[in-house]
């Protein structure tokens, strides 16, 4: 029995020997992380070098696009080099690395679309008020405190299960997940598991009642409201909501395939739903966003054109 910082590295058992068509799924991964890359820098460019963006709604969109740089660069690279070679380990210090990378990642993407619904809700139902209830500082100190949240409770997750007294280091995943070690513990893992299910209730179910509740109001206020307020709301809510239902169908299934055995779906089914989160998202959202929102549309068009 060592614990996970004696064990020199984890076996991911999920890859299987592919041949040669392993050089097709690297040309696939590494075109969609170079669109990712390219996709949300640009409109991180664009939000940063533009006053007209330099507004709550276009900052919080800022954040979002940033951790979608970070969420896939926590992964892509790792999965880039693991299509390619014929053992497929990892250091364990690797390993946590990328557990803190993916999970945190995760939990800044629920928080960050929390924070955006409130905003749509201060500018859609108190419009008066909106400058003043959503200050710059406002918007900052929301930032810095999604993300603050993020890596300190990611810390505290790494830090139960780094000292655990492992009986085995095969992880039955293509990338490395905090839940998959625990199963590994030969002692009682109590604590890890209390821990678990009450942050990811904190991280999943906390900015989603957020949401539910801002949208309601928003949906009283359209139904009474002019015309001009209903437009309002569904051009800049309906990205909103679609990045969201994208995220949280990914998220729930990963969440459901750590903790319940999945053994009756299709391996290469489960690996392409444990990815989905990760890789979808990030190109996802800068489509979604360059595309439905006008001013970014419009100076991305005036930039290429």
């Amino acid at each position: 029995m060592l614990n996970s910082s004696q064990i020199p590295y984890f076996t991911l058992a999920a890859y299987s020997d592919s041949g040669l068509i392993k050089y097709l799924f690297f040309t696939i991964v590494m075109f969609l992380y170079v669109l990712t890359v390219c996709s949300n820098v640009l409109l991180i460019v664009v939000i940063c070098m533009n006053r007209s963006l330099h507004e709550p709604m276009y900052l919080f969109l800022c954040s979002l696009f940033v951790n979608e740089l970070y969420g896939s660069t926590g992964l892509f690279p790792f999965l880039l080099v693991q299509i390619l070679s014929d053992i497929h380990t990892v250091s364990a210090p690797f390993c946590f690395l990328q557990i803190f990378c993916v999970y945190s990642y995760g939990t800044v993407e629920f928080f960050n679309l929390a924070i955006m619904s409130y905003d749509r809700y201060l500018a859609i139902c108190c419009p008066l008020q909106y400058n003043t209830l959503m200050t710059f500082n406002k918007v900052i100190a929301l930032i810095a405190a999604t993300w603050l949240y993020s890596f300190l409770a990611v810390v505290v997750t790494i830090s139960l299960s780094a000292p655990l007294q492992l009986c085995g280091n095969i992880i039955n995943k293509v990338y490395c997940d905090n839940y998959s070690i625990v199963k590994l513990a030969c002692f009682d893992t109590r604590v890890n598991n209390i821990y678990g299910l009450t942050s990811t209730c904190i991280t999943v179910f906390g900015p989603l009642i957020l949401i539910l509740c801002t949208y309601i109001k928003i949906l009283k206020v359209c139904f009474s409201g002019s015309k001009e307020t209903r437009q309002k709301a569904v051009s800049t809510c309906t990205p909103h909501l679609a990045s969201l239902l994208n995220f949280s169908f990914g998220a729930f299934f990963e969440i459901v395939q750590n903790r319940f055995n999945m053994n009756s779906i299709p391996n290469i089914l489960r690996i392409f739903l444990s990815l989905y989160w990760l890789t979808c998202q990030p190109l996802f959202n800068p489509v979604l966003y360059g595309l439905k929102m006008t001013k970014i549309r419009s100076i991305c068009k005036s930039l290429f054109c």
